[in-house]
């Protein structure tokens, strides 16, 4: 279901993520608390079976401490893609692709097109769910051998992949 780009993904301007990645990113994030919260809850019920030792108070406040946890994991999950949002961008251009990145360690990955070998887009179900889609860009080398776009909207990420794959006139095969 390859859709028609009407824009050129080449302009040398950084771009940010397609905005719905936050939204997707926070639903990863509410499974994963959620998950984990079950999973404490229950490692809550079986500690309070299991131990005769325990005091009254103790017992009691087991299941808020596990309660408490999960709700900051939930609240990192709901508020830390906004953060990566924020500070994610990349830029298209004749050469390559320059992705930045990160919150706290911020790295800037340069991938020229003579170094690309071949490119990738997958969709996981969510992803898939929000009209996004994740670039892999396979390199010639060890290190950064593969590099990873995520949060793309399906349609850009098609034009990225055809750009970065398109030869040019003094292409030597």
């Amino acid at each position: 279901m390859d859709t028609p780009v009407t824009e050129t993904p080449v302009d040398d301007g950084y771009r940010h993520l397609d905005p719905n990645h936050v939204n997707q990113q926070r639903v990863v994030g509410a499974i994963v608390a959620l998950v984990i919260g079950l999973v404490q809850m229950i490692a809550v019920l079986i500690v309070v079976l299991a131990v005769d030792d325990l005091g009254r108070t103790q017992r009691a406040l087991l299941p808020f401490l596990a309660l408490a946890v999960t709700a900051g994991i939930g609240w990192i999950a709901w508020r830390w893609p906004t953060l990566e949002h924020r500070h994610t961008s990349y830029r298209i251009d004749a050469n390559g692709i320059e992705i930045r990145r990160g919150v706290w360690w911020r790295s800037v990955i340069h991938v020229p097109r003579s170094r690309i070998q071949h490119t990738d887009v997958s969709q996981g179900p969510i992803e898939r769910s929000f009209g996004l889609a994740t670039l892999h860009v396979f390199t010639a080398g060890t290190e950064h051998a593969e590099v990873t776009l995520g949060g793309l909207s399906h349609s850009n990420a098609m034009a990225i992949r055809d750009h970065l794959l398109a030869g040019s006139d003094d292409d030597v095969v």
